[in-house]
């Protein structure tokens, strides 16, 4: 029959599994470091990107109302022409 491991023994077995576990815990927290910054990359890129849609959204909306009004002004030279040709022709 076997005797039970002496006490160093599973000293150093518990050590053993110790390392094992802290190794694997390292690779897992490398892994998980390169995994945030490549999320952090990408994050840093799409708060780019938004900013500048943001102002390409804010020239657009700048240029609305005076295109409204130059397409009104247009319009009213456009009718007023009309109403000139209609009292030319029914002179």
């Amino acid at each position: 029959m076997a005797s039970p491991p002496a006490p160093y023994e599973q000293v150093a077995e518990r050590v053993e599994r110790l390392l094992l576990r802290h190794a694997e815990l390292r690779r897992t927290n490398a892994l998980l470091a390169e995994q945030v910054a490549g999320l952090t990359h990408e994050r840093d890129a799409l708060r780019t990107r938004l900013q500048a849609a943001r102002v390409r959204v804010e020239a657009v909306l700048e240029r609305l109302p005076q295109a409204l009004e130059d397409d009104e002004a247009a319009t009213a030279a456009e009718q007023d022409a009309h109403r000139s040709d209609a009292q030319g022709n029914a002179a």
